[in-house]
């Protein structure tokens, strides 16, 4: 009896041993595929990069530091991350042409599943200089500056072979547009007075083209705009006079009304506007006088940042922080919840004024990457730590940056 009770014993030991062990290794395997070390990004995070002269596009992967490069069409291409996460536009401006690159990642909300190798997708759109760039749930959607016609695409049609953006024709003069999506389905879209002119004022159409609120009021020069879905605010100023700035806010019923700049703010309009998803708050920014939060319930703009050095703005992958990086190599984190700067710190060499194209911003909770052309790098800054900085070698000339996936490392 003596025995089997020692053995008995033994037994236990050994196998709390083991439930140990194992509980040991489970949290050691989240902590190396990133569950819960914080100091490394998450694995389902994805860069794209594109370069000034070459026509290779890379993929980069910073949880593993894996990278690489697809024959992409043409160089210097514009690339925008889609609302799903799993693909991304690259539009060639210059060619008249859209490619979708698809990571092939897909979101079950509590892990994300691998379907599939990155890589290109079937669809491509034609529009002529297909500029500005909007995604909402699993529509993309393109404005085209030199017919002034839209390209629509749904992502279930992305790998199909042939298939093609659809055209929305909605009788507006070709012109250097912005549009946006409503949570209705409709689009506030601008319009311009003649062919090749500034876009003077805003309506809502149709996924047919057809005008379901026209516009109540003449602005000027309007660009850059966002929405969250309810509401859209464009940049632009108060009249063609352009000597005072304001924003335009389109409501997805057809109202219209302008937020005048701050007093004192001059002949400037907020060209960049910007909305932070989780904190509920649109942003407007220009080079020359900085970044402002633009509060559409009381009508008010405020500063965020006035200095005439930020060169680039960007609010981070989940819609929380506000990212600015000025000429001096400074990196500045703002919370969009109260506007505080939390933390601030150089991260690279100074910039000149005059550069063509100057390092490229993105962000997430952990890290910012910055693309310098000079060095043909990506630099990964850990947030916690500015002088905790990765190099990715990319290409010669990496000049257009955009994040897509997922900020997790949940598998299935």
């Amino acid at each position: 009896m003596y025995f089997r009770k020692t053995l008995r014993n033994l037994c236990l030991v050994l196998t709390l041993a083991s439930a140990f062990t194992a509980c040991r290794k489970d949290t050691a395997d989240q902590q190396l595929d990133g569950h819960e070390d914080p100091t490394r990004e998450y694995k389902y995070l994805r860069l794209l990069v594109s370069d000034e002269v070459s026509n290779k596009i890379n993929l980069v992967e910073p949880f593993s530091g894996k990278i690489t490069a697809f024959d992409a069409k043409y160089p210097l291409s514009s690339l925008y991350g889609t609302a799903s996460g799993r693909f991304a536009a690259v539009l060639y401006q210059n060619q008249n042409l859209v490619e979708v690159f698809d990571g092939g990642l897909q979101s079950h909300v509590d892990h994300i599943d691998v379907i599939r190798e990155p890589g290109w997708s079937n669809i491509t759109a034609n529009g002529l200089k297909p500029s500005h760039f909007k995604s909402k749930g699993v529509e993309s959607l393109i404005f085209n500056d030199n017919d002034g016609t839209l390209s629509v695409g749904n992502e279930s049609d992305f790998n199909k072979p042939g298939a093609k953006f659809s055209v929305i024709n909605a009788g507006l003069f070709p012109h250097h547009g912005a549009m946006t999506q409503f949570n209705n389905g409709t689009y506030a879209v601008t319009i311009a007075p003649s062919a090749g002119a500034s876009p003077n004022r805003v309506q809502v159409i149709n996924q047919s083209g057809s005008v379901v609120h026209a516009s109540t009021l003449e602005t000027g020069a309007i660009h850059g705009n966002a929405s969250d879905g309810n509401v859209a605010v464009f940049g632009g100023f108060t009249s063609s006079a352009a000597t005072e700035g304001a924003v335009l806010v389109v409501k997805a019923s057809g109202e219209q009304r302008l937020i005048p700049n701050p007093a004192g703010f001059g002949a400037f309009r907020l060209a960049n506007i910007y909305y932070a998803g989780s904190a509920k708050k649109f942003i407007g920014y220009v080079a020359t006088k900085g970044a402002y939060l633009v509060d559409v319930e009381a009508d008010k703009i405020t500063p965020i940042y006035t200095g005439s050095d930020a060169f680039q703005c960007k609010v981070d992958y989940a819609g929380k922080n506000l990212l600015l990086l000025t000429l001096d190599g400074k990196l500045r984190i703002y919370n969009l919840s109260t506007g505080a700067l939390t933390k601030e710190g150089n991260v690279i060499t100074a910039v000149a004024s005059s550069d063509t194209y100057k390092p490229v911003l993105e962000a997430t909770a952990r890290y910012a990457y910055i693309a310098m052309p000079a060095s043909g790098e990506v630099h990964q800054v850990s947030l916690q730590d500015f002088n905790n900085i990765t190099k990715h070698k990319v290409s010669s000339r990496p000049v257009r940056l955009t994040l897509f996936g997922f900020e997790s490392s949940a598998d299935h």
